[in-house]
């Protein structure tokens, strides 16, 4: 059986929505969605999402009666996880069509759920009484210790942020389009050392929404799931194995690939999680596209921005595009945009996008190949 996304949709608009809840983001990017896929909610036998509403709250208000519901929680990873469990799902019998779902009011916190951490925690325990809370302060570790020992440079760093920048400058939905400079980066206010303000992601409301099926009940423009892989490492960065590459990258990645039966000059468009600046930096080495400690100077030579030969996050990326909290439900929009051809920064005759999502501070990870038709 092949598994497809028949419908994606964001939410209306995405950046400052003071006026939406967290459940009208949801409700919204699902109508979105449907409408794509040219179906109702009768059509719908299963409901996927993280966080508050789960997915019995969007079930109900959606009025969908499930055979099968997915709430696997691992951060910003968790839709492709969930795109991975779906196609498991409908292959299996268990349902025929999956509804995922995001909606995430993280700049205007309407309907939000309240921030905390249990001192009982391993984070609580063991990195909170030295400074390390949050993404800034926790993912500083890992990219210290990757510009020490790879020699990776402040100007190649600020490079990410300015190569996303001229994907979000061809998109009108971007939240920052403007065109930057490397000084321009650096020159931005220090957040947490190395990181300044243009290399840490943006804190957006919006949401989008996913249609995972077989390929027999799509109606229109399906995207076909070649392969998929998820993965975990550690729920605390102190813990990571290695502070310089993801584990959890690398074997989702192997694991995605060997399922799709593809390499790397297969793939016409990449797209990584971005949280911060040195993120896709690991994505393109874990991933295998470059080798170890080249990551940057790839970046810096133009080979990811508009007109290079391995376009990454056109959309602009978490950097520049939005980032809700947990982004990868809009770097699996973007792959099916571009491989529809209905993107704003369109890259010609991509046919295999590849998607790799982080979740937590490297502590999940899930990558999917997708395809706008079969091998």
């Amino acid at each position: 059986m092949n598994i497809v996304i028949a419908g994606a949709a964001e939410t209306d608009e995405v950046g400052r929505l003071p006026g939406h809840s967290t459940m009208q983001l949801h409700l919204e990017a699902a109508r979105n969605a449907l409408a794509d896929a040219g179906m109702t909610i009768h059509d719908i036998d299963g409901v996927a999402t993280v966080g508050t509403p789960g997915p019995i709250q969007i079930a109900h208000a959606l009025g969908i009666t499930p055979a099968w519901l997915d709430g696997t929680g691992v951060g910003g990873s968790s839709f492709l996880f969930h795109v991975r469990h779906a196609a498991a799902a409908v292959k299996a019998g268990l349902c025929h069509t999956v509804l995922i779902t995001h909606g995430e009011s993280g700049r205007s916190r309407v309907g939000a759920g309240r921030f905390g951490l249990g001192a009982d925690s391993l984070l609580g325990q063991f990195e909170l009484p030295y400074g390390v809370v949050g993404p800034p302060t926790s993912f500083t570790i890992t990219a210290l210790r990757y510009m020490k020992e790879t020699g990776l440079t402040h100007e190649q760093l600020a490079e990410v942020a300015v190569a996303q920048r001229r994907w979000a400058h061809r998109n009108p939905r971007a939240m920052y389009r403007d065109l930057v400079t490397v000084e321009d980066v650096l020159a931005s206010r220090l957040v947490a050392y190395p990181f300044h303000l243009l290399e840490c992601c943006l804190v957006t409301d919006g949401g989008g929404a996913l249609i995972v099926t077989s390929a027999e009940r799509a109606r229109r423009s399906p995207v076909h799931l070649l392969g998929s892989g998820e993965a975990a490492e550690s729920p605390i960065i102190s813990q990571m194995e290695d502070f310089t590459t993801s584990k959890g990258f690398r074997l989702s990645g192997e694991a995605a690939f060997a399922e799709a039966k593809i390499t790397h000059e297969d793939v016409d468009h990449l797209m990584v999680y971005d949280a911060f600046a040195h993120v896709p930096i690991y994505g393109l080495e874990d991933l295998g596209f470059v080798g170890r400690g080249e990551a940057g100077a790839f970046i810096a030579e133009g080979h990811t921005s508009p007109g290079g030969r391995l376009p990454l996050n056109t959309n602009g990326g978490g950097l520049s595009y939005t980032h809700t909290g947990m982004y990868g439900m809009f770097a699996i929009q973007e792959s099916v945009r571009q491989l529809r051809g209905e993107a704003a920064a369109q890259v010609p005759d991509v046919e295999v996008s590849v998607v790799l999502g982080n979740g937590g501070m490297f502590a999940s990870a899930a990558t999917l190949v997708l395809a706008n038709r079969l091998p």
